[in-house]
């Protein structure tokens, strides 16, 4: 990146949406996505997190899934789809993958693409609206207190992770 200085922060210009498209997101000036922001400076007090699993995994079984980053190629919403977006994405292969997720109710297409994200890649393909999908990418999800409305975040990591490197 030019003009950049070793004191320079950058900061991202990601906007989510909620289910009615509502911005969620922040400019590059006020950093409320929440990237740089530590966290004693969010208010978490009005978000409802789901328990925790009861029934345990043993980790033979936790260590056959590969989770990998992945670089966001393309992305597009899916004809005929209000929730799904299908993403092109760089794993490290030498061979593009696709995959399906259902959240173009919190992200708009274009906002995605560039970024580096994790996918689990060692999921049996699954046809969607006619689409093979090829693994799954990894989101954080809540509710707030007393509402049914859900929030979603797409996990999202440093663009200096390499696409392929593969997550322990």
């Amino acid at each position: 990146m030019t003009g950049v200085g070793l004191n320079s922060k950058v900061v991202p210009t990601l906007k989510s949406v909620n289910k009615d498209n509502t911005q969620v997101g922040a400019s590059a000036s006020d950093d409320s996505n929440g990237f740089f922001t530590p966290n004693n400076k969010i208010d978490f007090s009005n978000v409802k997190i789901e328990p925790l699993f009861e029934e345990s995994v043993d980790f033979e079984t936790f260590s056959k899934s590969d989770f990998r980053a992945v670089k966001v190629k393309a992305c597009e919403a899916v004809p005929k789809s209000k929730k799904l977006l299908q993403f092109t994405l760089d794993d490290g292969t030498g061979t593009d993958r696709t995959i399906l997720s259902g959240i173009h109710g919190f992200y708009e297409p274009e906002e995605l693409v560039g970024k580096t994200l994790i996918a689990i890649t060692n999921l049996p393909p699954r046809a969607m609206m006619g689409i093979e999908s090829c693994g799954m990418l990894l989101s954080a999800v809540n509710n707030k207190k007393d509402s049914d409305e859900e929030e979603l975040h797409l996990l999202m990591v440093d663009n200096h992770i390499p696409a392929g490197a593969k997550l322990y």
